[in-house]
């Protein structure tokens, strides 16, 4: 039963996005904390990758979660993640999402979700998704090294629920 209601979440919350006007899509908000977490992390350097760890200029990514809780704070409870490429996939490595009592570091993002498809094809998306089993407006936007190569994904969003 409990999938069933999960699963019928996700399609209203979907119809709902999709008949949304393009403007709620981009919840300023929701912009402003992206533009907030790029910006804590790009002042560190330019991404690299080194096997499976995400740097921005020598300060490692994976496990370090100043930087999102940081974005929490500063701006009124956003959630903000950052995902590393892993193959077809990406990974959490740091992240103020929470699953359970812990942080939510070393789960995939959807890879059937609309927000993999538009990274895949070097693009942002922003709007309704299901992250863990809850609704959250939310932004995710390509992690790209200098030479235009995709690596990982900002994330931010903020719960509906």
């Amino acid at each position: 039963m409990r999938s069933i209601i999960k699963k019928l979440a996700t399609v209203v919350a979907v119809v709902f996005a999709v008949s949304m006007p393009l403007h709620a899509a981009e919840n300023p908000k929701v912009k402003t904390a992206m533009e907030a977490l790029k910006k804590e992390l790009n002042d560190l350097g330019a991404p690299k990758l080194e096997g499976d760890n995400l740097f921005f200029g020598s300060a490692k990514i994976n496990g370090n979660f100043a930087v999102v809780d940081a974005i929490k704070t500063k701006n009124g409870g956003a959630t903000a993640t950052v995902f590393v490429k892993k193959g077809g996939n990406y990974v959490r490595i740091s992240t103020n999402v929470m699953k359970g009592e812990a942080r939510a570091i070393g789960t995939p993002l959807d890879p059937t979700g609309p927000a993999k498809a538009a990274i895949d094809q070097g693009k942002a998306f922003y709007g309704i998704v299901d992250i863990l089993g809850k609704l959250y407006d939310t932004g995710y936007e390509p992690i790209k090294t200098p030479k235009g190569e995709t690596i990982g994904i900002y994330y931010v969003g903020y719960s509906m629920e």
